[in-house]
């Protein structure tokens, strides 16, 4: 018995594959939206919240890191992040925003994807490592969702893809 007709839309590149083949093109994309606009609002939020980029007080990066330093998987890190608590908030923050824009209209969408593994890994070994059971942490989460972006990228509605199809009609050239 021949089961040909189950593979239908196994290949997500060819122009046949039907409604399921369709769908299967856009799977990522609730994925990379959800990911990207959580990125940037966690961006932005962090710019805005003068407490959070302070050094003491409540609600401050400095005081989350006193926090969970003797939880910490890796407590190098936490001493990293503590020797410069301001610094180190502007630079998640920064990086959560061009993760966050990267991911959204998916520019060098396999490297912004790897940023935000990189950002939910570094949380996960500091700030939610000790929350149990582990499933009740985030960070985690965050990490996992990362992987399928990571390996395929931002195939669809994105400007990597538009810049592939400009450079595969004009040749190398990316302008002209």
């Amino acid at each position: 018995m021949v089961h040909a007709d189950r593979t239908i839309g196994a290949d997500l590149g060819g122009a046949g594959a039907g409604f399921r083949g369709q769908m299967a093109r856009y799977a990522l994309l609730p994925l990379r939206f959800f990911l990207g606009g959580t990125f940037i609002y966690a961006g932005l939020d962090k710019l805005t919240d003068a407490g959070f980029l302070a050094a003491r007080g409540t609600g401050s990066l400095g005081e989350v890191l006193s926090q969970v330093h003797d939880s910490a998987a890796l407590p190098q890190l936490v001493e990293l992040a503590q020797n410069s608590p301001v610094g180190f908030g502007y630079a998640i923050a920064i990086g959560e925003l061009a993760v966050g824009v990267g991911t959204l209209v998916g520019l060098v969408g396999r490297l912004a994807a790897f940023g935000g593994a990189f950002i939910s890994l570094t949380l996960w070994l500091t700030v939610s490592w000790s929350i149990e059971p582990y499933y009740y942490g985030n960070d985690l989460v965050y990490l996992m969702a990362w992987v399928p972006l990571i390996l395929a990228g931002a195939p669809m509605l994105s400007l990597d893809k538009a810049l592939a199809t400009r450079r595969s009609r004009h040749g190398a050239q990316l302008f002209g």
